[in-house]
């Protein structure tokens, strides 16, 4: 060998495969963002007209998860710049961090404005009519909301966003919470009697929705950020991925991180024990690139070589 072998870099369609996730990715974020800041208009609307606790309660969760959304929206813009020189593994943790980060604030604003309305539901109640169409804004905020969940979930499972997917659930509860305060309003007007003792109850029911929430998006953006496995179909990928290249006899040790967009295999591969150094090295190549292919995802691959023995399995 006269010189060190040139590397062999990942096709073309692996990097528009990633730029193409990060534009479908910021799309989805900002298409919702659009749909929450007009629930959230409708819904103060209703506030200012009808006085109703369950809807402020519901426009206050829905203007936090927007305030999360652009969060996230920044995150994973942070979380695709490549390694330099302070950061060799990548930027991905970003997004977990940031997702970590909302799920406890979520968790503590929740939590105090359960608290809050628990309050109002031990005080004295007298008539509190509530016009009939109050009822309607929660129902409009319903469908749009699950309208959005299932554009972002359709988006968050075709380019494989753990991230994506968390906001998807974001709007699954939001829809879930202006469920509740249909029905709070829906008793509300038609047993006016105890109409404010609904709204509160609706109300508390919507803020323990939000602790819900925080406790799982806590959970979920926390096991990113330490390093536990991701899910075993990425295990089969990899392993099928390396078995591919024409030479590896085998595949031993694997392990893998992955956190928000970014991945990194670290595999051992085994090889004929007479193989020279300079063809092990080029298949090593192979193997990291066979590995890119499959799983666009993936940063950067550590190949260990191993010699193979038939009788050491």
């Amino acid at each position: 060998m006269s010189k060190f072998p040139k590397p062999l870099l990942p096709p073309q369609d692996v990097k528009i495969e990633r730029v193409k996730r990060q534009k479908q990715l910021a799309f989805s974020i900002i298409f919702g963002i659009a749909v929450r800041f007009f629930i959230i208009a409708l819904e103060l609307v209703g506030v200012a007209i009808f006085d109703s606790s369950a809807l402020l309660l519901d426009a206050l969760a829905t203007l936090f998860d927007v305030a999360a959304s652009i969060l996230l929206l920044v995150s994973i813009k942070l979380a695709a710049k490549p390694p330099d020189e302070d950061h060799p593994f990548g930027h991905g943790r970003y997004e977990p961090l940031a997702g970590f980060q909302i799920g406890i604030l979520l968790l503590v604003v929740g939590g105090g404005l359960m608290v809050q309305q628990s309050f109002y539901l031990f005080g004295d109640y007298h008539a509190h009519p509530f016009d009939y169409r109050a009822w309607m804004i929660p129902l409009v905020a319903v469908i749009l909301l699950e309208i959005a969940y299932y554009i972002m979930k359709q988006a968050a499972k075709k380019f494989e966003s753990p991230a994506l997917a968390a906001d998807a659930a974001h709007y699954r509860v939001d829809s879930l919470n202006s469920l509740i305060a249909f029905f709070a309003l829906l008793l509300a007007v038609n047993i006016p009697q105890v109409g404010a003792l609904f709204d509160h109850i609706g109300a508390v029911c919507i803020a323990a929705f939000m602790c819900f929430l925080g406790i799982k998006a806590s959970k979920a953006n926390l096991n990113q950020l330490m390093d536990r496995i991701p899910h075993r179909k990425y295990f089969k990928i990899v392993r099928a991925a390396a078995e591919t290249v024409e030479g590896i006899q085998a595949t031993e040790k694997l392990n893998i991180q992955q956190y928000g967009p970014d991945a990194h295999v670290d595999i051992d591969v085994e090889v004929d024990p007479q193989l020279s150094v300079e063809k092990a090295h080029k298949l090593s190549q192979k193997v990291r690139l066979e590995i890119q292919k499959a799983w666009p995802a993936v940063r950067d691959v550590t190949v260990h070589i191993e010699p193979y023995y038939p009788d050491d399995h």
